[in-house]
Parts: structure tokens; C-alpha cells; sequence
């Protein structure tokens, strides 16, 4: 054996085995599915005997086979699509408003050291407050239609996504800018070109929180200022003691949270799968 051979072999050093986290392997996801599953039945068989054996008052409280029914029966007469399809439009378009409007602005800020000590007090304490003390001066503002709404929900959805868009820009590997001013990119360019894919996991995180808090704007304004719409819906009906078709409203309220959340996390995990977050 020749002394390269030796330097080689003493220099060569193993590869390490990864070892997937507990929990996150098929085997794993699907135990969480069933003990998810497990606890639901378990909640609602006990609110199904609470209900049963009237330890709550049967007047002003549902139980999960008179919700059921009654979500059938909105699903079979269609009193259910008209106010999903307005509360599904209204934090779309207010989706649409704070992804165009934040990303370019978190980018922007969080790459100057100017912007980003001009904004960050405002939007901390736009954040922190709750839009719910503003409802009586944005009713006198923009009245109780759809505008108002609007305004909620992108109050609601925008500043969770400037957040992280603006921390993904702010930690931005310095080896990424310093290539960029290597081949003399524009500000711009590098904005484009490097910020904007290096932050997409924070982007993506900023998208799955602004989701189910654009459905949660969407539903208070529609609870104190609405006309249409899943919440405007469970006020009317409550109002009325109509507690089945109440529950089975805002059944459907969870069921569009989890699916609109597990959507983005899918696109979460489906395009930044090399950022080694799950």
C-alpha cells in the first residue's frame, strides 16, 4: 500500500446516517391520523351523552347527530352554498390583496435598514392590537357592506405575512448577497432573484398563518357587520335558537380552516422541501 493510498484512506471519513425525526415518517403521520381521529370521537361521543341525558340545557345548546342532520339538510336544500361562497370570496380576494401587497413590502423592508426602523413599531402594534377595538370606526369609515369586510380581512391576513416575509429577508445568508454583488445585480435583481427564493419558506409560513387569519377576520366581520356569509349565517341562527344549524355552520367553518391551513402546508412542504423544514 503506497503512502497517497494511506494519506487517502486517513483522510476519507464516514458518512452519517440521517435519521428521520420520530413522528415524521408514514408510519408516523399516520398514527397521528389515528389518534386524531381516536380524541374527535371521544369529544363528540361525550357531547353526544351530554346531550342525550340533558346535563346541558337542550334549548340552548346541539349535539353532533342533530348538527349532522341539520348539515345534511342545508348541503340537500343548498342554504349552505350561497354563504360559503361569499365568505370563500371575501378572504380570497383579501389573500389576493396582502400576498401582492406584503411579499414585495417585506422584501423591500427587510433588505433596508431605513424601512425596516421606519415600520417595524407600526407594524408590531398593528399586529398586536386587535382589529376588534377598530370595528366601531371602520363601520363609520367604510359603513357595514362588503368594503368593511375587506378591510378586516386584509388587516387580519396582512401583517402575520409581513412579519415573516420581512424575518426571512433579514436573515438572508450573506453568501447569497455577496454573489449577487460579485455579477453586479441591481437592487431590484437581487430583490428578484435572490431574496425572494432564499425567504420562500418564510414566505410560505407567512401565507399558512395569513390563511386562517384572513377566515378569522372574515367571520367577525361578518358577525357584527354582515349580511351574508357562514358567520353573519351562525348569528342569524342562533338568534333564532336554531342551535343544530348553528353547529353545523360552524362545522363548516373548521372544515375550510383545516383544508385551506393543510393546503398551503402542503405547498409548504411541496416547494421548499431543500430548506429541511417540515
Amino acid at each position: 500500500m503506497t503512502a497517497t493510498q494511506l494519506s487517502s484512506d486517513r483522510v476519507r471519513t464516514p458518512i452519517p446516517m440521517v435519521k428521520r425525526p420520530s413522528g415524521q415518517g408514514p408510519a408516523g403521520r399516520h398514527l397521528n391520523l389515528i389518534l386524531g381521529v381516536i380524541g374527535m370521537i371521544v369529544v363528540l361521543g361525550a357531547w353526544q351523552i351530554c346531550a342525550a341525558t340533558k346535563i346541558v340545557d337542550p334549548n340552548f345548546s346541539s349535539s353532533p347527530a342533530g348538527a349532522f342532520t341539520a348539515l345534511v339538510d342545508a348541503v340537500r336544500t343548498g342554504s349552505l352554498w350561497d354563504p360559503l361562497g361569499s365568505t370563500l370570496s371575501i378572504v380570497a380576494l383579501g389573500m389576493a390583496i396582502s400576498i401582492v401587497v406584503g411579499i414585495p413590502a417585506g422584501l423591500l423592508i427587510g433588505r433596508s435598514r431605513i424601512f425596516y426602523g421606519l415600520t417595524d413599531p407600526i407594524i408590531s402594534i398593528m399586529y398586536s392590537v386587535p382589529y376588534v377595538v377598530f370595528l366601531p370606526m371602520l363601520i363609520f369609515w367604510f359603513g357595514i357592506g362588503s368594503n368593511a369586510r375587506l378591510v378586516i380581512v386584509v388587516w387580519s391576513a396582512l401583517f402575520p405575512l409581513l412579519i415573516n416575509v420581512i424575518a426571512g429577508a433579514r436573515n438572508l445568508d450573506q453568501a447569497h448577497i455577496q454573489v449577487s454583488r460579485v455579477f453586479c445585480a441591481s437592487r431590484m435583481m437581487t430583490l428578484r432573484s435572490v431574496a425572494f427564493p432564499a425567504t420562500l419558506p418564510y414566505i410560505l409560513a407567512g401565507i399558512r398563518q395569513a390563511v386562517g387569519r384572513a377566515l378569522i377576520g372574515a367571520i367577525v366581520a361578518e358577525l357584527f357587520m354582515g349580511s351574508a356569509g357562514l358567520g353573519y349565517q351562525v348569528q342569524l341562527q342562533t338568534s333564532n335558537f336554531e342551535m343544530d344549524d348553528a353547529m353545523a355552520s360552524i362545522a363548516v367553518i373548521a372544515v375550510v380552516a383545516i383544508v385551506l391551513t393543510r393546503g398551503v402546508g402542503y405547498l409548504e412542504r411541496r416547494f421548499t422541501f431543500w430548506s429541511g423544514t417540515d
